[in-house]
Formats: structure tokens, sequence, C-alpha cells
């Protein structure tokens, strides 16, 4: 069947209104084996700080493409105010490939923005997030094919959720693969989840791809994860999302041997961090 070729938009040069007042928190992505930040990503939020859900519950066919610019903009000159590129660690923005006409001309305003605020473009993750199922997925090679040989790294997001499985990686190797939150739940009470979760490491070394576990929120889900092999977490276990902050975020303080022979993993004091890793002196802050 014939593919319908995507439309161009002025827009794309020109800046778009943004649809409705919002804006963002990060959230870490913590690289547990350097106590360091490899990334935060940017999770929308209403101007209030209101939850992502009451603002996506506005977002219509008609004015998506606005809102996946403006999300954009916003999450990038945001990212610069806080001196976020200082950190040496990345910024990672959810897209919507439904939102992308033509991805060449799509990108105009992402990089003019960038260009602005002087944040670095090979300093940027995008997420592909797509609720519904990919019907084009030569227009999709195409925006990640675009994407990267601009420098960005692309990224699966919520992998083993909805339509985001192997066919879709099957097609679309990506830079990155984040682990679902459903998928890393509880792992120690879940053998199958577990020996999934082993397969993923194995084949994310096989395609050259890093491995993002989601969702993390104890400690036990933490000493799995680092056994299976994975160093790169996001989760309330490290830190919430602050409001148009970078939050510090805590790291179990769990003896590193024991993770790798089985003993005992109790988690003493947790070592409290700030985004560049440096020990930080007020722990009772680091929820925002």
């Amino acid at each position: 069947m014939a593919q319908t070729p995507p439309l161009c938009c002025n827009e794309c040069k020109d800046g778009v209104e943004q649809p409705f007042p919002f804006s963002m928190a990060f959230q870490p992505i913590v690289d547990v084996n350097t106590g360091k930040v490899f990334a935060y990503e940017a999770l929308v939020r209403g101007e209030g700080g209101e939850s992502a859900g009451s603002i996506l519950g506005q977002v219509t066919k008609a004015n998506r493409y606005a809102f996946d610019q403006s999300c954009r903009v916003k999450a990038i000159s945001l990212a610069a105010q806080l001196g976020l590129a200082n950190t040496g660690a990345q910024l990672s923005i959810n897209f919507m490939p439904g939102a992308v006409y033509s991805p060449a001309a799509c990108i105009q305003l992402t990089l003019a923005t960038a260009r602005e605020v002087g944040f670095p473009c090979d300093q940027i993750i995008f997420e592909i997030t797509e609720a519904e199922e990919v019907v084009d997925r030569a227009h999709i090679r195409r925006i990640v094919e675009d994407y990267r040989a601009r420098g960005f790294k692309v990224a699966l997001d919520d992998f083993g959720a909805g339509y985001c499985g192997l066919n879709l990686l099957a097609d679309f190797p990506a830079d990155i693969i984040k682990l679902d939150m459903d998928l890393t739940r509880n792992l120690t009470q879940r053998p199958s989840a577990l020996a999934i979760v082993k397969l993923m490491v194995e084949l994310a070394r096989t395609l050259g791809s890093q491995l993002i576990a989601e969702g993390i929120e104890t400690v036990d889900e933490y000493n799995a994860l680092r056994r299976c092999g994975i160093h790169l977490m996001q989760g309330y276990l490290f830190a919430k999302p602050a409001f148009e902050a970078l939050p510090r975020f805590t790291l179990p303080n769990v003896r590193l041997e024991a993770i790798g022979v089985g003993e005992d993993n109790r988690i003493s004091t947790p070592v409290a961090l700030d985004p560049l890793g440096s020990a930080a002196k007020t722990p009772d802050i680091l929820f925002h």
C-alpha cells in the first residue's frame, strides 16, 4: 500500500503558539555505578505543578503538533535555565511520532531553541512514546534516522507495555531501551519477569543499546536489577520529579559485594547526592 507523504509545515521553522499553559518537572535517571545522573527526564506538569494527566487530557488531534513542539521548547529552555548541561547529564524529552509530519522540517524549532539558549544537541535524548499502534513504521524509521544523524540519541520508552515491544524494537534499533515499570516491579517475587529482564540485558548488549529500568521504588528491586547487570535506573527510590528544578537524589548504601553473591542486602543509611554526584548536606529536602 502506498504511504501518504508526510506534510510539511512552516510552523516548524516559524514557531508555534503554546496551545495551553503548562510547565515541566525533572526526574533523574541515575547511573548507580558512578553515583551520578545519566539524564534528567522532562515530565509535563501544570503551571502550578498539577499532574501530567491533567495536561495530557487537554491534548487533541487538532493541537497535538503545537503541544509536541511546545514541550520541546519548554524542556530545553528550562533545562538551560537550570544549568542542566553543566552537570554533564543528558536531557530526555518525550515526543509523539504522530505529531512529526516531516522529520527534517519539524526538528527546526528544536534546533533553533537549542542554539538560542546554548544547549548542546548531543546532550538531548528523544523518547518515543506512543499510546496507539504504530501504523506507518517507515515514517517512524525516517524520524529515528534523521534524529540520530543530527547527533540526538533515541530511546524506546515504556518497553514491554502497550505497543512498545519486540516488533517495534526490531524495526527501530534504539540507542536506549527503557524497561516499563510494570516489568521491573517486585522482581524478586516474579521469577518470569526476572527471567525476561535478564534476557533483555543480553539483548540490549547484542544490539549495542543502553538499558534503563523505570519505576524503581524499593531496595529489593534495586538489588535484583543490579544482579541482572542494569546500572541505569529511574524511580522514587532515588528521587521524585521536581517541579522546574533538578532534584537531589538518594543512592542506597548497599554493600556491593553482597549484591554479587546473594548475601544479606540490608540497606544502611542512604547516601544523599546532588546532581553532580557530590554528597548533599541536607537529605531532608531530597524529595520535592
